[in-house]
C-alpha cells in the first residue's frame, strides 16, 4: 500500500469511458499493433505488469497523434480528458514513420481494479499540466537566496525554466544531478533563466545547500504562490515560460523537462550564438 501511494503523489496516468459492447472485444479483434512485444490481457490482470509497460512506454507529457479505442485520431485535450476517468489505458502503436501514436483501449470488468484506481487519482494532474499550457504565468516579484530579483518586467524576452520542489520531497532532491548537467550547458545564455521555487525558508535552504548542490537560482518560501497561483500540489514540477511569459511545457519529471527543450525551438534563437574566438589577423603587405 505505501508503494502505491508512492505512485500516486509522484506520478501521473489517465483513463476513459464507454458502451458495454466495447468491454467484451477482445484484442484479437482490435486493430491495435502494439509497439512493444506484450500481452494486453496480463496488462489489464496485474496492476504491476501495467505500470512497468506504461512507466517504459507512455510519455504523455510528449506530443503524439491521439487515437481514440474506435480507431478515430482525437486530439490530445479528449485523450487525455478521457484518461481521468480511470476506465482506459494508453497503448503505444507501431509507427512505420517514426510518429508516436497512443491508443485507448477499454479496461473490461475484469482487469486488476488498481489500474483504474492509479489512473483515475492520478490523471487529473496531468490533464491540469496540460491544460496550463499556453496560459499567462502569474505576475510575481522573487528575491533569490542571492538577493537577485526576478519579476515579469526584467525577466521579459527570456525563457524560464521553473521547478517547484521542497528540501523533504525524495524525488525533488534526486533529479539535481540531471538538471545541473543541464543548466551547465546553457549557463553562457543570457536569455534563459534557471530559478528554483522551494517551499522552504531560507535558513533551511542555507543549510541543505551546505551539503547539496543545485544550480538553479532558489527563491525560499513560495508555497502560497505555487498553490494559489499556480495551482500546482504534487511536487517536483517543471515550468516552462516563453519569451513571451506564457507557460509553454508542464512536466513531473526533469527527463521530461530536458527531452522537451533539447527536441523543441524554444531555446533555439538567431540572436545568440556561442562566443566564438577573434578571427586571425590579417596578413601583412
Amino acid at each position: 500500500m505505501k508503494n502505491l501511494l508512492i505512485l500516486l503523489l509522484v506520478i501521473g496516468f489517465t483513463s476513459c469511458k464507454e458502451n458495454k459492447t466495447s468491454q467484451k472485444r477482445s484484442i484479437e479483434n482490435e486493430a491495435l499493433k502494439l509497439d512493444v512485444d506484450v500481452d494486453i490481457n496480463v496488462l489489464e490482470s496485474d496492476w504491476e505488469k501495467w505500470w512497468d509497460y506504461h512507466e517504459n512506454n507512455i510519455i504523455l507529457s510528449s506530443e503524439f497523434i491521439a487515437i481514440n479505442d474506435k480507431s478515430e485520431t482525437i486530439s490530445k485535450d479528449d485523450f487525455l480528458k478521457s484518461l481521468t476517468t480511470g476506465d482506459y489505458i494508453a497503448v503505444k502503436l507501431v509507427s512505420p514513420d517514426n510518429v508516436k501514436q497512443y491508443q485507448l483501449y477499454k479496461l473490461p470488468n475484469s482487469a486488476d481494479k488498481q489500474i483504474g484506481n492509479i489512473i483515475k487519482n492520478t490523471s487529473e494532474g496531468i490533464y491540469t499540466k496540460f491544460k496550463m499550457e499556453g496560459t499567462p504565468f502569474p505576475d510575481f516579484n522573487f528575491t533569490d537566496l542571492n538577493g537577485k530579483v526576478y519579476t515579469n518586467d526584467n525577466t521579459k524576452g527570456k525563457t524560464l525554466i521553473f521547478k517547484c520542489w521542497f528540501i523533504n520531497c525524495k524525488p525533488c532532491v534526486a533529479e539535481f544531478p540531471e538538471l545541473n548537467e543541464f543548466a551547465d550547458e546553457y549557463s553562457k545564455r543570457e536569455d534563459v533563466e534557471f530559478i528554483s521555487l522551494a517551499l522552504d525558508d531560507k535558513a533551511e535552504l542555507d543549510r541543505f545547500f551546505t551539503k547539496k548542490i543545485f544550480k538553479y537560482n532558489t527563491v525560499p518560501n513560495q508555497e502560497d504562490f505555487i498553490e494559489n497561483k499556480l495551482f500546482v500540489n504534487a511536487y517536483p514540477t517543471h515550468i516552462v515560460v516563453n519569451k513571451n511569459g506564457s507557460i509553454e511545457k508542464v512536466v513531473s519529471k526533469a527527463t521530461e523537462l530536458i527531452s522537451f527543450l533539447e527536441n523543441g525551438a524554444i531555446l533555439q534563437t538567431t540572436n545568440y550564438q556561442e562566443s566564438l574566438p577573434p578571427p586571425p589577423p590579417a596578413p601583412m603587405k
